[in-house]
């Protein structure tokens, strides 16, 4: 039985891991491209950046696991050694491995750094988990679709092997993540990390005769879109106190290397305040819920962990692929702490909250740049002055200005600024009812 469950959050790049661990993860995941199943965010990952990750994340005393878990052709398999030595070199906590032959050569390879097994493998009972485990697995990430119960029987079983469970994040219509939809229509190969996401476009549905040659359309079910493979995002922020409860869970996983910088920090802090509320006896599902409702999201379903699949009716988002969530990110202060980068409209007079790191402590101030309160326990920003930090002033900035601009006093590096989604929405012209966005337009 483990005694304090890890937070495990994405890292799709050297911000959103420095992100991650400010905002309370115990550990991160991702790698170069090389063999990931996430090629995008792995392309913004170098060997060098890499392994300055890796220094920074074990210098706050935390983990990072390395993500090589596609799955290689034969043609590859020198590849794939090669890059495993390499990654080896640079001392991640654990390689995030799919397939038995890649377990084997990685244990030949790098036998000092432990194996920990991707839900790509599908594991779903003890008698599966025991192959692995015989095979010198010491984690394994369970399918999407396994049950708490099933988890505590393989725990039962092999109470050494560690397990990790998804919580949050996008799922996948296909079991566990196996599909070949995108490599059919676009030749980007889901199971080699190039996944084109057909799965979240609206379909038509046609029937064929092929005596007659007629073909006719199917019409959609009133009330009911053509979005009829898009998965609902995984939500369990609500049950982590059963979960926890259960005793059986070693690591609790976010998806979302390819998310954005807002996604990282205010997920991860979400479930870094359940973890910590529920082993003080303070668990409060609303104060998770409302921070990951101010997201981007398909909509959200509790999903499989604490429901069978075939009890579930509420994990596909028939009429939309993606939908605002509740605010929309200004700013984030970086690295430094003295400035902030923009990340939407924001002019002279407006009023941002701020969104601190986990510990952050934070100045009232009331200045030429601007003044910070607090209202109704959060903090909030108003800027008196748009100051770049080269002295030039601004009645507005908008989104991707590249300059860095002033703060009024120090803040925490990553702060994040944010608007709620309506006054972000009315800056651009537009009103709360192009909610929920769709990424597909409607005919």
């Amino acid at each position: 039985m483990n005694t304090y469950a890890e937070l495990l959050a994405p890292a799709g790049n050297l911000e959103k891991l420095k992100i991650a661990i400010n905002y309370g993860a115990d550990a991160v995941y991702g790698s170069t491209s090389t063999f990931s199943l996430r090629i995008r965010s792995g392309k913004e990952f170098d060997m060098d950046s890499y392994a300055e990750g890796i220094e920074y994340v074990h210098k706050h005393g935390k983990k990072i696991y390395a993500t090589v878990n596609s799955f290689p052709f034969n043609s590859q398999i020198k590849l794939y050694e090669n890059h495993i030595a390499q990654i080896a070199e640079l001392k991640p906590d654990a390689l995030i491995v799919s397939s038995p032959g890649v377990v084997k050569i990685a244990r030949q390879i790098a036998p000092d750094i432990p194996i920990h097994l991707s839900t790509q493998a599908n594991v779903m009972n003890a008698m599966d988990a025991e192959v692995y485990y015989d095979l010198g697995v010491k984690r394994i990430i369970v399918a999407r679709e396994i049950s708490l119960k099933d988890c505590e029987a393989i725990k039962s079983h092999l109470p050494d092997l560690e397990l990790e469970v998804f919580v949050h994040g996008s799922m996948c219509f296909a079991y566990s993540g196996r599909c070949l939809v995108s490599a059919l229509q676009t030749g980007r190969v889901p199971n080699r990390g190039s996944c084109a996401n057909d799965c979240r476009f609206p379909y038509e549905i046609y029937a064929h005769n092929p005596e007659s040659g007629t073909t006719f359309r199917l019409d959609e079910e009133e009330g009911i879109g053509t979005y009829i493979m898009n998965s609902k995002d995984m939500n369990l922020a609500s049950h982590i106190d059963e979960i926890l409860s259960s005793g059986v869970i070693d690591s609790l996983k976010i998806e979302g290397r390819t998310k954005s910088p807002y996604y990282a920090g205010v997920v991860t802090k979400a479930y870094r305040m359940a973890i910590d509320d529920y082993y003080r006896g303070d668990f409060e599902p609303k104060r998770y819920q409302d921070e990951l409702h101010t997201t981007q999201n398909r909509g959200f379903t509790d999903a499989y962990l604490i429901s069978r699949p075939f009890e579930k009716n509420d994990t596909q988002s028939h009429g939309f692929s993606i939908q605002y969530g509740s605010h929309q990110v200004a700013g984030l202060v970086n690295e430094d702490g003295i400035s902030w980068k923009c990340k939407d409209k924001t002019c002279i007079k407006d009023r941002v909250e701020i969104v601190l790191p986990i510990g952050a402590e934070i100045e009232l101030v009331d200045n030429e740049i601007g003044k910070i309160e607090e209202i109704g326990g959060k903090y909030w920003l108003t800027f008196n002055k748009i100051e770049r930090i080269d002295g030039k002033s601004l009645d507005c900035v908008h989104s991707g200005y590249t300059f860095d601009i002033k703060l009024p006093t120090k803040l925490s590096s990553w702060t994040i600024l944010r608007r709620e989604i309506k006054e972000a929405l009315e800056k651009k012209g537009l009103i709360e009812d192009s909610t929920p966005m769709r990424s597909i337009k409607e005919k």
